[in-house]
C-alpha cells in the first residue's frame, strides 16, 4: 500500500510515498531527476541499546559480518560489485539502529536492491566460524586504533558510562568491550540476525533519479519472499530524570597533548520541540568560531585552543550535549570551568539575542538543506524519522521546526539542563610537561574523538 507524493508546507517542495510489503518491510521513495543517481538506504532497528551485559558489540560486529558474503554472494563481493558498478557504500551502527546505504548510477539501481534483499534473506547461509573471527578481529583492531590506542579515545565512552547509569540500555557505546567481543559465539551473531535483520524491522528507502512504479517492483521481486520474523523484543527502558541532579566527575591522566575538560549534559529526546530548543542553544554556545565560548575562551581569553558545543540526538533516551575545550600551554582546567559556568549562567539569564537567534538558525537551516539536498542524506534522514519516530514524512519539514524555535524556548532550555549538577564531566591531565603539547596532536586527537562520537 501507498499514497501519493504531495509536498507538505515547509518540505521546500521535497515529496516521499510510503509503502508497505505483505511481510512487513516499510518503503519510501522519493524522485529527485537532478542527476543520474540513486541512493539506496536500509536502516534495522537494532543498536547497541538493544544488546545485553556480557554481549556488547554485538550490533557493530554485525555490521562488519553483512560484508562478509551471502547465499548468492561470497566473500568480499558485495563491495566488489557495487564498486565495480560505479557506486558507493558503507554500513554504521549507533545505539538506536544499523544502516546500510548505497549510491548508485541510476541504472544500476537494480544490483544494489538485488544484493541488500540477497544478504537480509540469505547470511545465514554463509556465515560460518571463519567469517565470524575475520570480522571479531577487524572490530577489535578498530577499537584499538580508534579508541585505544589515540589521544582523548575513550572520552565518548567514558562519558556516556557516566552519564547513563549502570544497567541503562545507553550505558555501553556501540564499539562494545574486547572481552564482549572475545566471548561473541557464531550461534550469538547467528540468533542476533534471526531476531532483527527481519523485513518487518526494516526501513529501505531509495531517493534519486528513479521510476517509482519500476523500483517498487523490484523491491517486491526481491524482498517480498522474505519471511518476517517476531521474535524481537522491544528495547528496554531508556527514560531518565530529567536532571541528573548532581555533578559526575572523572579525572583522568595520559599521554595527551593538551588538559582537557569535557562534559556531557543531559537533553531532552529527540523529536521534541525542546530538543530543537536545544540544538539552537548549543549551536549559540559553541557552534564554530562565532559562538560564544570560542569567542569567550579562544579568541578573548587565549585559554583555549579549541571550544566547542555539539549534539547527540537520541529518541529513546535522553540526549547529550557535548563540551569539548582544549586547554593552551600552562592553563589549568579550574579557570576553564569557572568561565564555561560563567557564559551558560549568563546566557541562562539573558537569553539569545535576536542576532545570535538569526545566525544560529541560519546554520542549522543550512546544515538541514545541505543534508536533504543529497540523494543520500534524504535517504538516510527518511529511514531515520521512520524507524525512531514512525513517520519519514517529518523529515521533510525538519527545516522549518528549527526556524519556529523562539528565543524564549532557546533561553529556557539553557537554564533548565545546561546546569553544574546536570553533566557529567572528565577532566584529563597530560602525563608529560605542558611543552609538550602541540597543535597537530590537537588536530589529530579532535578527529579520532568525532569519530568515536558518530559511532
Amino acid at each position: 500500500m501507498g499514497h501519493t507524493a504531495t509536498a507538505q508546507a515547509g518540505s521546500g517542495g521535497l515529496t516521499a510515498t510510503e509503502h508497505r510489503l505483505a511481510n512487513g518491510l516499510r518503503v519510501v521513495l522519493s524522485e529527485d531527476h537532478l542527476t543520474p543517481v540513486a541512493a539506496v538506504c536500509l536502516w534495522y532497528d537494532v543498536g547497541s541499546r538493544h544488546e545485553v551485559k556480557g554481549r556488547t558489540g554485538l550490533a557493530h560486529l554485525f555490521e562488519h559480518l553483512m560484508f562478509q558474503g551471502s547465499a548468492s554472494v561470497p566473500g568480499n563481493g558485495h563491495f566488489e560489485l557495487v564498486q565495480g558498478a560505479g557506486g558507493s557504500l558503507n554500513g554504521t551502527t549507533s545505539f538506536e539502529r544499523t544502516n546500510y546505504f548505497e549510491t548508485m548510477p541510476t541504472h544500476q539501481l537494480e544490483l544494489a536492491l538485488w544484493l541488500e534483499a540477497d544478504r537480509m534473506g540469505s547470511l545465514l547461509a554463509a556465515l560460518d566460524d571463519e567469517s565470524m573471527e575475520n570480522q571479531r578481529d577487524v572490530v577489535k583492531n578498530e577499537r584499538r586504533q580508534r579508541y585505544d590506542n589515540v589521544p582523548y579515545g575513550t572520552a565518548f565512552e567514558r562519558l556516556t558510562a557516566l552519564a547513563y547509569p549502570e544497567g541503562h540500555p545507553y550505558h555501553h557505546t556501540p564499539i562494545g568491550s574486547m572481552a564482549d567481543l572475545d566471548a561473541a559465539s557464531l550461534e550469538d551473531a547467528r540468533a542476533f540476525f534471526r531476531t532483527y535483520y527481519a523485513p518487518n524491522n526494516a526501513v529501505l528507502s531509495v531517493v534519486g533519479d528513479i521510476d517509482p512504479d519500476k523500483t517498487l517492483a523490484w523491491i517486491e521481486k526481491y524482498f517480498g519472499t522474505i519471511p518476517a520474523h517476531d521474535g524481537k523484543q522491544p528495547p528496554r527502558d531508556g527514560s531518565l530524570p530529567d536532571i541528573i541532579g548532581e555533578q559526575l566527575r572523572e579525572e583522568i591522566v595520559e599521554e595527551v597533548p593538551a588538559r582537557a575538560l569535557m562534559a556531557a549534559y543531559r537533553l531532552p529526546h529527540d523529536g521534541t520541540r525542546e530538543c530543537d530548543a536545544a540544538d539552537v542553544a548549543l549551536t549559540i554556545l559553541g557552534g564554530g568560531e562565532s559562538s560564544l565560548l570560542h569567542n569567550r575562551l579562544v579568541r578573548r581569553d587565549q585559554t583555549a585552543v579549541a571550544a566547542g558545543f555539539g549534539m547527540l540526538r537520541l529518541a529513546g533516551a535522553p540526549s547529550l550535549g557535548w563540551l569539548d575545550v582544549k586547554t593552551s600551554s600552562g592553563v589549568e582546567i579550574p579557570a576553564i570551568e569557572a568561565a564555561v559556568d560563567e557564559e551558560l549562567a549568563r546566557f541562562a539569564a539573558e537569553g539569545p539575542t535576536a542576532e545570535e537567534m538569526e545566525r544560529a538558525q541560519a546554520q542549522l537551516e543550512r546544515e538541514w538543506l545541505d543534508r536533504l539536498s543529497t540523494v543520500a542524506g534524504r535517504a538516510d534522514e527518511l529511514c531515520r524519522y521512520a524507524v525512531l519516530f514512525g513517520d519519514p514524512q517529518l523529515a521533510l519539514t525538519a527545516v522549518q521546526r528549527v526556524l519556529d524555535i523562539t528565543a524564549e524556548e532557546v533561553q529556557a532550555v539553557a537554564a533548565a539542563r545546561l546546569r553544574p549538577d546536570n553533566r557529567a564531566v572528565l577532566v584529563y591531565e597530560p602525563l608529560a610537561a605542558d611543552g609538550a603539547e602541540g597543535e597537530d596532536g590537537q588536530e589529530n586527537a579532535d578527529s579520532d574523538e568525532n569519530e568515536g562520537a558518530e559511532q
